[in-house]
């Protein structure tokens, strides 16, 4: 019997309304040296502990950790007595309807932590719905990527590559519904000065929407509308850019009053739970991007690990949505999100 996701979101919400049992699970991983059955695992953050036992330790540092102060800094403003048995994460972007606003984002030469690598992350991103966002530094053709996939593929190509219009090309060839030009560091990941004649060349030469990675300030946000952008995503590339201490958690509510709905806003780093995701939602992204965490399950189990990730946090969200009294993404805002000073 084939079970429709939407429908067993309504009969979630109705659990989660009637139940104070559903208050949410416990953070950090098992402490285990023997590989745990994904489906015991209960939050992303468990499937950090299982790629380590997998990997070698230099490659495990580069997908381990996250930057968590802000998202701990805020808390929900809670309605009351609301229906919130019709759960829908229904999200548009660029015209496709997605299930959830929940976007598996770029992480290069992922046949390191995998032996499927970007074919394993399409396959299990797309049987949770998702949509993937393969890098041009892929351990497999793009090609390949997007035929392992039956949910749309975004193609990552960096500005300053002296061959990115090339690696555009090739990507929406393949059948790419967009593009993610990368913005503020090189390939090998140094922070540069971003070449905005290089970003207006991409956004004129396909025929895809274009979203323009590497947004931590207005000024940017301004420049790359300006220079043709569709879209627009808040991060500092895993802390390899942005200064002070800001987080993209943190840039976010500016960037997107600034913007004021001109193109769709996404926004990624150290999005590590259901909660996470809803306070971005609220504080002015159209959806919000992770990438670790489902690199964790790759490393671990593969593509039943991405799946299973990307997975855990579209039910944390949901359940979060309906506590909340927001059990629909139009009705979620910026009244939801306190934000405390310490």
């Amino acid at each position: 019997m084939t079970v429709d996701r939407r429908e067993s979101l309504r009969a979630f919400g109705a659990f989660v309304t009637g139940s104070a049992a559903a208050a949410g699970q416990p953070a950090g991983g098992p402490e285990t040296d023997i590989l745990t059955p994904v489906l015991e695992l209960v939050n992303a953050t468990e499937f950090e502990s299982m790629a380590r036992l997998g990997l070698p330790p230099a490659r495990y540092q580069t997908i381990s950790g996250g930057h968590r102060g802000s998202f701990d800094k805020m808390t929900f403003r809670q309605r009351l007595m609301v229906y919130a048995m019709d759960l829908d994460l229904t999200t548009e972007l660029f015209g496709y309807e997605m299930f959830a606003p929940i976007i598996v984002g770029p992480v290069a030469n992922q046949g390191e932590l995998h032996a499927d690598g970007e074919l394993g992350t399409a396959r299990g991103a797309a049987a949770a719905k998702a949509i993937m966002v393969a890098t041009s530094e892929s351990s497999h053709p793009i090609d390949q990527i997007v035929a392992a996939s039956t949910e749309p593929v975004w193609s990552q190509v960096y500005a300053d590559a002296p061959n990115a219009g090339d690696q555009a090309a090739q990507a929406v060839g393949a059948g790419c519904k967009a593009l993610c030009v990368t913005i503020g560091v090189s390939a090998g990941g140094a922070p540069i000065a971003t070449n905005w004649d290089a970003v207006q060349q991409l956004t004129q030469a396909v025929n895809v929407p274009v979203v323009v990675k590497g947004i931590m300030s207005v000024d940017d946000a301004r420049t790359a509308l300006q220079r043709g952008a569709d879209g627009l995503v808040v991060s500092n590339h895993g802390g390899l850019m942005g200064g002070h201490g800001a987080l993209p958690v943190d840039v976010l509510p500016t960037v997107a009053d600034a913007v004021n709905g001109q193109v769709p806003i996404l926004v990624d780093g150290s999005f590590r739970r259901g909660t996470d995701v809803l306070k971005g939602l609220a504080l002015g992204a159209t959806a919000v991007m992770v990438a670790r965490p489902p690199m964790w399950g790759l490393a671990a189990y593969g593509a039943e690990g991405v799946q299973a990730v990307v997975e855990i946090l579209q039910t944390e969200l949901a359940r979060n949505m309906a506590m909340t009294g927001r059990p629909t993404i139009s009705m979620i805002d910026r009244e939801l999100v306190r934000v405390d000073k310490w």
